[in-house]
């Protein structure tokens, strides 16, 4: 039974490939088609992030335009976007398998849209509420964004890809946040203005060729596709960064929604002209923009150094969240922000790309979607347990004590398994030196059929 498949490979390699003269053409039209699909998609991801309001909400909500209490912005108002992030999540990482990327983006900018009318005519706690779901569709709907490009590019243009796309996304960010810091501090602008700024900036998604036909529903079986993911999470980059995906993103988010409510705790002013949000987002955005693109050009052995890198960033932002929450220097307190979110930001990038290399293009929406859900659970039961007033309803300095807690513990399991790695590793060396001192001849082959090996599976 072997010998009629070893010839037949043999013939199929055999063959000489199909050279035409038109090969180079078509080569270059489909090449620079890519690359302008990559650069407009860089530009949506920037376009819709300049939302200058969108750093002063908090500030807004407590102040006279809105006059909420602290603890209905707190415990009533901003748990409903973990909530609904979660209820949201599922649909729209499904919608987009079935439809591919484009609707999604457009239903992420009508859902921006319903945000800042929302901000600018809501007057109710259940108005700010619906606000927050909103919300959560739009970052539900960032999978599709970063999901598009894989289907752009090669999975070996897959890294660059990964920091091109995050950076042109942060970048709109510090843009958004210059803006907005510039006209409340400099022209005196009210936060209502900054809202009807941000509602009048927003960029639709051009409708258009999904990029894929329209698939029947035996193609997108959810059950078939996830067992194609049971098989596929046995590898052990695709596991580790999946595993720093949920519990990172999960303290991550928990601690950019109530960092404002921390600023305000303390440094309580009435002066919007001394409000910095907007400065501090754009400083914290703009480090996370270099650190993405610069993670793009990082070349390490990753299958060794993963857990060790990831380890000390996460004990670094655990010291971070120490010094923010029990220092009174409120400029301390912005800075240990920025680094928390530009070493978070540097590890985006690296995670998606290395999750992408060890898939199919038709999975990568489906397992980002799987990882995001799971954070978001994670990040909604921790919410229901210390922020919502229906459990312990802490304020704000014993949540951060907590978000430190948790960043600690995932630290030390870290740091562990670096070690273990390194163990291993060693374990591993010890026979190539033995090899080498019996038998010196031989060992450039072994070397040679290492370098050859991958370091991360492709599917």
């Amino acid at each position: 039974l072997m010998a009629p498949r070893i010839m037949l490979l043999s013939c199929c390699t055999a063959m000489p490939k199909n050279d035409g003269t038109k090969k180079p053409a078509l080569e270059m039209v489909l090449d620079q088609r890519w690359k302008l699909q990559v650069c407009y998609l860089c530009f949506y991801g920037f376009m819709t992030q300049i939302r200058p309001g969108e750093s002063f909400i908090t500030p807004y909500l407590l102040g006279t335009d809105k006059n909420f209490t602290k603890a209905e912005v707190t415990n009533a108002i901003t748990p409903v976007l973990s909530y609904s992030y979660m209820a949201v999540l599922v649909p729209i990482f499904l919608l987009t398998d079935y439809l591919c990327y484009k609707p999604v983006l457009v239903l992420q900018s009508l859902s921006h849209i319903s945000i800042w009318l929302l901000l600018v005519l809501g007057t109710s706690v259940l108005a700010m509420q619906l606000m927050e779901f909103f919300y959560g569709i739009t970052m539900a709907a960032r999978i599709a964004y970063s999901s598009y490009i894989f289907s752009l590019v090669t999975p070996s243009r897959y890294q660059r890809m990964a920091s091109y796309s995050r950076s042109a996304v942060l970048l709109g960010v510090f843009t958004s946040s210059v803006l907005g810091q510039l006209c409340v501090t400099l022209g005196g602008v009210p936060f209502l203005t900054l809202n009807y700024v941000s509602l009048g900036f927003l960029d639709r998604m051009a409708r258009g060729d999904s990029g894929r036909g329209t698939r029947g529903w035996r193609d997108m079986v959810l059950c078939r596709m996830l067992q194609e993911l049971g098989a596929l999470a046995r590898q052990p980059q695709l596991r580790l960064w999946s595993l720093w995906w949920v519990f990172n993103s999960a303290g991550y988010y928990l601690m950019l929604y109530y960092a404002h409510i921390l600023w305000n705790e303390i440094s309580p002013t009435t002066d919007n002209r001394r409000v910095y949000n907007g400065g501090v987002d754009a400083a914290s955005t703009l480090l996370g923009a270099v650190a993405s693109f610069g993670a793009g050009y990082v070349k390490i052995r990753w299958k060794l150094w993963s857990e060790l890198v990831i380890g000390v960033v996460t004990a670094f932002q655990a010291g971070l969240l120490l010094l923010m929450n029990s220092t009174t220097n409120i400029w301390l307190c912005y800075a240990a922000y920025i680094l928390f979110r530009g070493s978070h930001q540097f590890l985006v990038p690296i995670a998606i790309f290395q999750i992408a290399t060890s898939l199919s293009k038709e999975l990568c929406a489906l397992v980002f979607g799987v990882n995001t859900f799971f954070a978001t659970v994670l990040k909604t039961i921790i919410t229901i347990i210390v922020a919502d007033k229906r459990g312990l309803g802490l304020s704000v300095h014993p949540q951060f004590y907590v978000y430190f807690g948790y960043f600690t513990l995932l630290a030390v399991v870290y740091l562990l398994a670096a070690i273990r790695v390194g163990v291993q590793h060693s374990h591993r060396r010890q026979p190539v030196e033995l090899a080498l001192a019996k038998e010196p001849c031989q060992l450039p082959v072994e070397i040679s059929a290492q370098e050859k090996s991958p370091e991360a599976g492709t599917v």
